[in-house]
């Protein structure tokens, strides 16, 4: 399961990415914003979280106009990996190397085709499991 959150610059591009995951079949819960009116994105950033902390979700997905924003609140919180991708390459090494866990991207820069192949990337990526990489994110969550 997937959580999904986004801004009001990001609620276009998040309104395709629902539309492509519903196309592959891939179940998700959408934590708002749920209208192009201007809201604060660490709302959203926080409910994202809190459903993969609680364990309802598994990965995450965050849209704000430049993703940077929003994946800055998100990794505040512990056990969690946000990185922004504006690449394909970028979602794939984030995943086999950083297991990260929520994809962040930027509205304002990424256009939709090439968002719905970093999505794509982005979750069709498993970690690699590499001892090298699981020590450096057992490194990351060490207080």
């Amino acid at each position: 399961m997937l959580a999904l959150g986004c801004d009001q610059a990001g609620y276009g591009l998040m309104q395709e990415v629902k539309k492509h995951l519903e196309e592959r079949g891939l179940e998700y819960t959408d934590c708002g914003t749920y209208s192009e009116d201007a809201v604060d994105y660490p709302v959203y950033a926080k409910k994202v979280v809190k459903e993969i902390q609680e364990g309802r979700c598994d990965r995450g997905i965050l849209i704000c106009g430049t993703g940077i924003g929003i994946s800055i609140t998100a990794n505040r919180y512990k056990g969690i990996r946000a990185a922004v991708c504006g690449d394909c390459f970028s979602a794939e090494a984030t995943r086999l190397h950083n297991d990260a866990n929520i994809l962040a991207m930027g509205a304002r820069v990424t256009g939709t085709g090439l968002a719905m192949k970093i999505v794509d990337t982005f979750l069709d990526t498993e970690f690699s499991g590499a001892e090298r990489h699981a020590r450096r994110i057992r490194m990351i969550d060490e207080d």
